[in-house]
């Protein structure tokens, strides 16, 4: 996928559609990803960062995949949100699978 961080959010919120309907709002320099209300994913740097719990966030921590992070008062701040592994952006049925557990970790939250 090329393109602008724009483009990624509307290629991204057009995969998730089938979860209902996402919506995408500005936060962190990049995009917050609602649906039903709930923010389930984060889209910066043309990276896109699912919400985590304890029933997933091994599925992330075991690949390597690392925490959203960002700067507040010059110290860096970890979110409970890790980046996507690069492939499921290619296979929306595995990306479907993915979105879903953070829908849940977003409910659990609630």
């Amino acid at each position: 996928m090329t393109g602008n961080q724009n483009q990624f959010l509307e290629y991204v919120l057009e995969l998730l559609a089938p979860l209902g309907q996402p919506v995408g709002r500005r936060m962190f320099g990049g995009y917050g990803i609602f649906n039903d209300g709930l923010m389930f994913a984060i889209i910066a740097d043309r990276q896109l960062y699912f919400k985590t719990d304890a029933r997933n966030v091994m599925e992330y921590i075991d690949r390597g995949l690392p925490p959203f992070t960002y700067r507040r008062s010059g110290k860096n701040v970890s979110l409970s949100y890790y980046r996507t592994p690069d492939e499921i952006l290619d296979d929306s049925e595995a990306l479907l699978s993915w979105a879903q557990r953070a829908l849940q970790a977003a409910t659990a939250k609630r």
